[in-house]
C-alpha cells in the first residue's frame, strides 16, 4: 500500500443545489469530476490521505467577518453555510493535528465577498476563508495568519476585510486587474495606515505561464513569508490560471500548481475558481492534494499539454521581473510607507463604489478608521446600496485598546435607527454582534 509523506485530509461539497444558472461556469460540475479522477486514481487508498465530512458554520461565525444585509439567511443559502463550513472542518483538523495539512474542495466560492455584503459579486456571497480564519482565532487563539491568493481573479473581498489588519498578510498572484474582473489588485495597494505592507499585490501580465508563476513565488512571496512568520498559511486556490480556463488568459498548468504547492507548504488549501471542468480542474485537483502529500506528482498531465506552446515570452518575462522588483520595494519599505500614510490625521476616510455584479447591485461607502498608536483602530462604514438599504457597520477588532472600543460602543450608541435600516455593531474582543433596525 501506497503512504503519503503528510497526512492529508479532504473535503469534498459540490452543492448540487446551488447554481446561479443551469450553464454558468461555476456550477456542480466543478467538482463531480476531481470527485470521479480521485476514485478513479485510488488516492483514498493511500494510506495518509483522509476524506472528512462538512460541517455547517453558524450564524456566530459569519457574524465574526461580515455585515450582511438584511439577514445572513437572505445573503446565504445552505450551500453557502456548508462550503464555509468545510473549509471550517479541514482547518480544525489541521489546528487539532489529526492531519498535517488540508484541502477543502468546495462550492460556492468567497474571495469577492468584502466586509459588508449586499449580495454576490464575482459568484461569491460570503468569504470563506476569513470565516474560517475567525473562526480558528475564536477557538484556538490563532493569531498571526497569512493568505496567499492564487486564483486569476484579484481577491479584491479578503483584501477589503483584512486591508486594516496587521497580524494577516494577503498576498495575491492574479491577472493585471487592466485586463480582468474585479479591476482592481494593483501594487500601490497596500492595505490601511495602520496595517501598510500587510497587503501585496502581483499582478502577472496575460500569457503568464510556470516560469512567471515560479518566479514570482520563489522571489516575492517566500522570502516575504520567511519574514513575517505566520503561524499558518492558507491557500486560495483558484484553479483558473490554466491554459485551457474559458474566463482568463494565463498558461498555467497543472504541473506547475503542483509544483507551487510543493514550495509554498500551505497548512489549509481553500478551492476557488476555476471554470475548465473537464480539462483542467481533475488535474489540477489531483496535482495539488499529491503536492500537499509529498507524493510524486510528475506523471499528473492533463488533455493537450504541450510545454513547447506554454512557453511565456521574453516580454512577459521582462514585466513579470519589473513587478516583482516593485513588490519588494513595498514591503522593504512598509513602515516608512505607513508613517506617510498616517501623517498627523487622528482618522482615515475611504469613499467607494461597489458593484455586485453578480445580483446586480451598486453600492457606496464611507469608511472611517481610528488612527489608533496602540492598535489598528475602529472602523465606521456607511453603506448604501442601489435597492434602497442605507446601513451603519460598526467594527471593533479583537486586539483594540480601550479607546478604540469605546469610540466603537459610542458611535453605535448615537447612532439613530431613524437614519439608517440596520446598525451592526462587530465587537470582536467579547465576541458579540448588536443589531438595530428602523
Amino acid at each position: 500500500m501506497l503512504k503519503a509523506l503528510n497526512k492529508t485530509g479532504l473535503v469534498f461539497f459540490p452543492a448540487f443545489d446551488w447554481a446561479i444558472s443551469a450553464t454558468h461556469p461555476e456550477r456542480e460540475e466543478r467538482l463531480l469530476y476531481t470527485q470521479d479522477q480521485v476514485l478513479e486514481e485510488g488516492l483514498f487508498d493511500i494510506e495518509g490521505i483522509q476524506e472528512f465530512k462538512s460541517e455547517v458554520v453558524d450564524i456566530k461565525d459569519v457574524q465574526r467577518v461580515h455585515f450582511s444585509y438584511p439577514d445572513e439567511w437572505r445573503v446565504m443559502t445552505e450551500s453557502h453555510f456548508i462550503s464555509a463550513g468545510g473549509a471550517k472542518t479541514i482547518a480544525n483538523a489541521v489546528i487539532e493535528k489529526t492531519v498535517d495539512n488540508g484541502f477543502a474542495l468546495v462550492r460556492p466560492p468567497g474571495h469577492h465577498s468584502m466586509r459588508v455584503v449586499h449580495g454576490g459579486r464575482g459568484f461569491c456571497n460570503v468569504n470563506n476563508e476569513a470565516i474560517m480564519l475567525e473562526h480558528l482565532r475564536h477557538a484556538y487563539g490563532v493569531d498571526r495568519v497569512a493568505i496567499v491568493d492564487t486564483d486569476c481573479h484579484h481577491g479584491d473581498g479578503s483584501q477589503d476585510i483584512y486591508w486594516h489588519d496587521p497580524d494577516t498578510l494577503y498576498i495575491s498572484m492574479h491577472q493585471d486587474g487592466r485586463t480582468m474582473y474585479p479591476g482592481s489588485g494593483f501594487t500601490n495597494e497596500l492595505g490601511g495606515p495602520n496595517a501598510a505592507g500587510t497587503t501585496l499585490n502581483i499582478p502577472l501580465p496575460p500569457y503568464t505561464g510556470e516560469t512567471g508563476f515560479l518566479y514570482a513565488l520563489n522571489e516575492v512571496v517566500m522570502p516575504v513569508l520567511d519574514e513575517f512568520k505566520p503561524e499558518l498559511v492558507i491557500n486560495s486556490a483558484g484553479q483558473d490560471n490554466h491554459y485551457s480556463d474559458p474566463l482568463t488568459n494565463m498558461m498555467f498548468t497543472a504541473k506547475g500548481y503542483a509544483e507551487l504547492t510543493r514550495i509554498l507548504k500551505p497548512d489549509i488549501v481553500v478551492l476557488e475558481g476555476g471554470y475548465s471542468i473537464e480539462g483542467a480542474l481533475p488535474y489540477v485537483n489531483i496535482g495539488i492534494i499529491l503536492a500537499l502529500a509529498g507524493m510524486d506528482y510528475s506523471h499528473v498531465i492533463e488533455p493537450g499539454y504541450d510545454p513547447e506552446k506554454l512557453k511565456q515570452t521574453e516580454s512577459v518575462t521582462e514585466t513579470i521581473k519589473r513587478t516583482c522588483e516593485t513588490v519588494k520595494t513595498n514591503w522593504a519599505n512598509r513602515e516608512t510607507i505607513g508613517q506617510r500614510m498616517r501623517g498627523s490625521q487622528k482618522f482615515a476616510e475611504r469613499r467607494r463604489n461597489i458593484f455586485y455584479d453578480t445580483d446586480g447591485i451598486h453600492e457606496t461607502q464611507h469608511e472611517a478608521l481610528r488612527l489608533c498608536p496602540d492598535c489598528s483602530g475602529a472602523i465606521k462604514i456607511d453603506s448604501t446600496s442601489d435597492r434602497g438599504a442605507h446601513i451603519l457597520a460598526i467594527h471593533i477588532p479583537r486586539k483594540a485598546c480601550n479607546n478604540c472600543r469605546e469610540l466603537g460602543h459610542q458611535w453605535f450608541e448615537e447612532s439613530k435607527p431613524a437614519d439608517y435600516d440596520m446598525i451592526c455593531l462587530q465587537d470582536r474582543i467579547d465576541d458579540t454582534y448588536q443589531v438595530k433596525n428602523k
